[in-house]
């Protein structure tokens, strides 16, 4: 499925997590698969978010910036506060919370755990790097 056509009209969140040096077109390749997961395209993307340790991810900065996304990032305390379907003691011994890609795509979506369509989709790209990508449900504005 080509993530790059037409808004359906569901507007979605994606929370990233990565690997510290992951490079753009790893985080790229995750984005999409988790899109096409979703049933949703690059279009569709009206929010961001990721954990504030990745505030000089050039990966992160780079997609976030071809796109025209404003990236936020949230402290590892307000993520841990997030109710998630796969928290992780590898990521909470790392990042202080025990999730990211999950917790961000909430709270960018403004929403709880019934809207995380995509829960957690990680992809090792050919340097051996990671990219999580989790996509939300953002609630329909009038």
């Amino acid at each position: 499925m080509n993530a790059s056509r037409a808004p359906s009209r569901n507007p979605v969140a994606l929370g990233l997590g990565c690997d510290r040096g992951t490079p753009t077109e790893t985080i790229a390749r995750a984005i999409d698969e988790a899109l096409a997961q979703a049933g949703a395209f690059l279009t569709d993307v009206r929010a961001v978010a990721s954990i504030d340790l990745k505030a000089d991810e050039a990966g992160l900065l780079e997609i976030a910036a071809r796109h025209g996304w404003v990236l936020t990032f949230h402290p590892a305390a307000v993520l841990a506060t997030v109710d998630v379907p796969n928290p992780s003691e590898t990521v909470l011994r790392y990042t202080g919370t025990p999730s990211v890609s999950e917790a961000a795509a909430l709270i960018a979506a403004g929403t709880d755990l019934t809207q995380l369509i995509v829960e957690k989709h990680k992809l090792r790209g050919p340097d051996g790097r990671n990219a999580t990508v989790s996509v939300a449900r953002m609630p329909a504005s009038n």
